[in-house]
């Protein structure tokens, strides 16, 4: 035989034995092993939406599809099997007896099915056992089929849920990230004013309440930078600027950058000396680093308004109140702060 003639044969051999296995793993009887079966069981007659038995109940006796459509329901989502004439359905009922039924079975139509009870099936043994041996091993077959057909169902959900979880994974960073975007300024790194509204509304779910001392930051001669040294060079500052204000707020405080030069920083558990050390350790981080820079400059000094936040309170008041106090350093000459309620200064 040629290479090519036993390529076909070895074709045609595979394809016998895929639709032998077919019809094993498809559990139909033939006409004669059929009538065998009713031979030997009980005809039941099965009204449209009968149900036979339910899913989890126990059972002891199998079925054989003699007209109409038997559905099997395997729950939780799993493929709905329909049967038609001569399938069989229920076996491990009657083989290993008092079995808890992996399926529930009702008659889509009006249905005619043949009942084999134990004694029914010793009988049919006796009257003819190699065609129960060989419906035996019809039935392990099927068994060994549907495991692997399960088998491989729960591998797939189990990849689609492992892919739901990575895409839930992406998702959820990828809002976060923009939930960050949302919040922060590009260019320092801080809160925006939407981070600084979001803030201020988390603030008030807080046990503790809302922030107590707010310090309202303008960088002093700001546009003199940008105009000497150029847009970069002012970018610089602002970074610093940031630097410094995150380097001091604490785990529950916000550092902002409100727009342009305009920073603030908001302390959730403040009093005079908190505050006033704040401004003060503000103050002189600005001086330290001037004093170390030389040509460009990459800070510059700052007018700070402080201000005790009363609770009842809006912001709108808070910040009117700082800003007041900040327009008083300003006014002074810069590098230097204010209260709102205060002429004081360092």
């Amino acid at each position: 035989m040629t290479g090519r003639g036993a390529a076909e044969n070895v074709e045609v051999t595979t394809g016998i034995a895929q639709v032998a296995m077919a019809e094993i793993v498809h559990a139909v009887l033939t006409d004669g092993e059929a009538d065998l079966f009713v031979r030997f069981g009980q005809r039941r007659q099965l009204p449209a939406g009968h149900w036979l038995f339910l899913r989890g109940h126990r059972g002891e006796r199998m079925y054989v599809v003699l007209d109409g459509q038997i559905e099997l329901d395997f729950g939780e989502d799993l493929v709905v099997k329909t049967l038609g004439r001569n399938e069989f359905f229920g076996e491990l009922g009657l083989l290993v007896g008092d079995h808890l039924r992996s399926a529930g079975a009702r008659a889509l139509v009006d249905t005619e099915v043949v009942e084999l009870g134990q004694a029914d099936f010793h009988r049919l043994v006796e009257a003819d056992p190699g065609l129960v041996a060989y419906f035996l091993r019809r039935t392990i077959m099927r068994m060994v089929a549907n495991e692997q057909a399960l088998i491989a169902q729960l591998r797939r959900r189990n990849h689609d849920l492992e892919t739901a979880l990575d895409n839930l994974y992406i998702t959820t960073h990828q809002l976060s990230h923009t939930r960050e975007l949302v919040r922060t300024d590009d260019l320092t790194g801080l809160h925006n004013r939407r981070g600084l509204t979001l803030y201020l509304q988390e603030s008030r779910r807080q046990p503790d309440g809302r922030p107590q001392g707010l310090l309202l930051i303008d960088c002093d001669h700001f546009k003199q930078v940008n105009d000497r040294y150029g847009h970069q060079a002012g970018d610089r500052v602002l970074q610093s600027m940031g630097n410094i204000l995150r380097s001091m707020a604490g785990e529950d405080d916000l550092a902002c950058r409100l727009g342009g030069d305009e920073f603030c920083l908001l302390l959730r558990r403040a009093d005079h000396g908190i505050v006033q050390h704040a401004a003060e350790f503000l103050l002189s981080a600005v001086h330290g680093l001037l004093e170390r820079g030389h040509g460009t400059p990459h800070v510059s000094l700052v007018s700070i308004g402080a201000s005790l936040l009363h609770p009842d309170a809006d912001w709108s008041e808070w910040y009117a109140r700082a800003d007041r106090a900040l327009y008083q350093a300003k006014r002074a000459g810069g590098n230097c702060m204010r209260w709102t309620d205060g002429p004081d200064s360092t």
